[in-house]
């Protein structure tokens, strides 16, 4: 079932999120899978200002560029220790390893990670073609963690935060959407106007494979977490 919060900005989004993982970790919960980019920073901001001891909880991303170092500032560790984890040690932290020899070794072991930690609150954003992690439109829906070529619309999205379009990664390790849908609990967080068709047609289109996130529409406890920009073109507020 999908659960709509709208909020008038993403500050206070970010603490109902934060809220909602205080409220999992009291219930239990040890596994946290995280996302990167833009969206999820006020959510790590609301984590690093509280109390709330997170070194015995382990913390599983959703995906990391092929080719970047960890130091790199453009990769998803980088990102993750410098917003969250150098703030807020937690026991383990797993992201894909980027410069991994072997992609297929990679993925086998991102695999048995998830199949090892369970993931109890998996955090998502969404990407204005609709995806989740990379995981791209005509992604399948039972998909595990895969090597994937990025499309041209997420090159672009990508592209103001590197010094040029060709320094843009093409590839990426992605958690898949069978891997995202094993967590027990869903938090989508989307912000902003130019997030609003991708939310409506998750939300309210049909579940389908051209929209990567309408597989969420399968999972039993999914609570999207919304500005008023994002859920503007929602019929039913």
């Amino acid at each position: 079932m999908t659960d709509v919060k709208i909020f008038d900005n993403d500050t206070e989004a970010g603490k109902y999120a934060f809220d909602l993982i205080k409220q999992g970790m009291d219930n239990g919960a040890k596994v946290l899978g995280l996302a990167t980019g833009s969206t999820p920073v006020t959510m790590y901001k609301a984590m690093v200002n509280s109390d709330v001891d997170f070194s015995n909880m382990t913390s599983i991303n959703l995906d990391e560029y092929v080719g970047l170092a960890p130091d790199n500032d453009q990769s998803y560790r980088y990102f993750m220790q410098s917003n969250l984890f150098d703030k807020k040690p937690f026991k383990e932290t797993f992201v894909p390893n980027g410069l991994a020899k072997d992609p297929e070794e990679e993925t086998t072991r991102y695999n048995k990670v998830i199949a090892d930690h369970p993931i109890d609150i998996q955090v998502l954003g969404i990407g204005r073609n609709g995806h989740i992690g990379f995981n791209e439109p005509g992604s399948p829906f039972d998909a595990e963690t895969r090597k994937v070529p990025l499309t041209q619309s997420t090159i672009d999205a990508n592209a103001r935060f590197f010094a040029s379009e060709d320094d843009v990664p093409r590839y990426a390790y992605s958690m898949g959407i069978g891997s995202i849908l094993k967590s027990k609990k869903i938090l989508l967080l989307a912000f902003g106007e130019n997030k609003a068709d991708a939310v409506k047609k998750m939300i309210e289109g049909p579940v389908t494979n051209d929209v990567p996130a309408s597989a969420l529409q399968k999972h039993s406890d999914v609570v999207v977490i919304l500005d008023k920009a994002a859920a503007s073109k929602l019929s039913k507020k």
